[in-house]
């Protein structure tokens, strides 16, 4: 029988990132045999995965890849932030983040694609790592804007690392003008847009039924007036003006200067650049928005910690 020695065991945690015991016992159970104690680790992070799977993540980091002509956004969800602030994690999420400008928005492809371009998906890498790190890890979302001619953009907030951080954004202007001049201008608006969180370019991006059901909330309001008929309608139309204003990046206050609107700065930039200029989409993830978070009970937290559960 092969005696275990404490350089394999260091050996395969390098390798695999398991806990030290973990390590150990997967070499005893084995005989020493280092691809099977990898095996042996896979299957148990496996088990481990599984029990962790139904444990919310919230936390974690959104992290982007671009270059000129492309660029992709993913959010992948950790338990807890201290797991975002994990070196290992942290290279994790900028590798899918560059796997992902080849899914190009497919979120189902990217999950089976593989990892780094080597030999497993990152579904199961993600796997690996829960049985590694210790809490439940989810690929969320991902997003993807190309073009042919212009320039695809990016900016992060609350930058943890390049390319990592809080909110990420990713903006495509489709133009022949100058290539200095639209890098310029798009990193303005993705930043525009981390702050302002507009919800389509135009108005004509806005989904029929939520401007439907802002408009009947206005117009109740505008009732209760008892004003006429006509009168009312303006009084709405006026109102939903404003709440474009609000919503629609062209119609938004420009936070770069405020005096103008994304839509005027756009114009101007036209001018510069030397050609007409389309903001051909945009996606702007924030980390954890929508996922339900249970109500924490610290007492409970600190007790189920204390007794080992």
């Amino acid at each position: 029988m092969t005696a275990i020695n404490a350089t394999m065991v260091k050996d395969l945690r390098e390798k695999t990132g398991a806990g030290m015991m973990d390590c150990k016992a997967a070499l005893n159970e084995t005989a020493g045999d280092m691809e099977a104690a990898v095996d042996w680790l896979r299957t148990k992070g496996l088990a481990k995965a599984a029990k962790k799977a139904g444990r919310v993540a919230a936390e974690g980091l959104i992290g982007f890849a671009a270059n000129d002509k492309e660029a992709a956004l993913v959010e992948v969800n950790s338990e807890t932030d201290f797991v975002a602030r994990n070196d290992k994690f942290q290279e994790m999420v900028r590798t899918i983040a560059a796997d992902a400008l080849k899914a190009k928005g497919d979120l189902d492809k990217l999950a089976k694609g593989k990892y780094g371009g080597g030999k497993i998906s990152v579904t199961d890498h993600l796997k690996e790592m829960i049985g590694s790190i210790g809490e439940n890890i989810t690929l969320r979302r991902t997003a993807y804007l190309g073009v042919k001619t212009g320039a695809v953009a990016s900016y992060m907030h609350n930058t943890i690392s390049p390319g990592l951080g809080k909110i990420g954004v990713i903006v495509a202007l489709e133009s022949t003008g100058n290539a200095e001049k639209l890098k310029s201008f798009g990193k303005q608006v993705a930043m525009h847009i981390a702050a302002a969180n507009p919800q389509s370019v135009d108005v004509a991006g806005l989904d029929p039924a939520f401007v439907e059901r802002e408009r009947a909330v206005l117009t109740e309001q505008a009732k209760e007036s008892g004003k006429p008929a006509a009168v009312i309608e303006k009084m709405v139309e006026g109102r939903l003006r404003k709440f474009y204003e609000e919503v629609v990046l062209l119609s938004q206050a420009f936070v770069h200067d405020p005096e103008t609107t994304v839509a005027k700065a756009l114009a101007a930039t036209e001018e510069s650049a030397g050609a007409p200029i389309k903001i051909a989409g945009f996606h702007r993830f924030a980390l954890g928005e929508g996922i339900d978070r249970p109500d924490s009970d610290f007492a409970a937290e600190v007790a189920a910690a204390a007794s080992g559960s």
